[in-house]
């Protein structure tokens, strides 16, 4: 079977068009969950400035854990704790997201913090950049973090 030009252009004008067309497909549901997720990314950066540990909690699965710049592995009532005895203290935050990927009810984040620390911080009044990885859960009809990795970029 030969076609010819006009009949290749128009097959391919077709499929174009068509490719087009939103589908309805699940990456519009995709879409929704990664933007949602930047707002509570964008909603903990904002808790911690705040020192505001019932927000943190709300963001937080019951079973979340993190291995924080400390090099310490600690779960959400130890992340609460620490904010609420004055020892981690944030005054100022950046954060920016390089990756998000949503997988389902899953969904990746990595990126790259600037902070600040106060309070009783080993490295009060310093700036650190940080490199992260977090993993977020639909859980219970909403996104909840259930684990972060937080660690310290190395000065040059």
């Amino acid at each position: 079977m030969r076609f010819g030009r006009w009949t290749f252009s128009m097959l391919l004008v077709v499929y174009l068009g068509l490719a087009a067309v939103p589908d309805g497909s699940p990456q519009d549901g995709r879409g929704k969950a990664e933007e949602e997720i930047r707002q509570l990314s964008a909603a903990e950066v904002e808790a911690f400035l705040k020192r505001d540990t019932a927000a943190m909690g709300r963001l937080w699965s019951d079973d979340f854990v993190v291995t924080n710049p400390l090099n310490q592995f600690v779960t959400k009532k130890q992340v609460l704790g620490m904010v609420d005895s004055g020892f981690l203290v944030i005054m100022s935050f950046d954060r920016q997201l390089d990756y998000l990927k949503v997988y389902g009810d899953t969904a990746i984040v990595a990126g790259r913090e600037t902070v600040v620390w106060g309070g009783k911080m080993p490295n009060a009044g310093r700036t650190e950049h940080l490199r992260i990885t977090a993993v977020w859960m639909r859980q219970q009809g909403r996104w909840l973090q259930v684990a972060r990795h937080a660690n310290v970029v190395p000065e040059r």
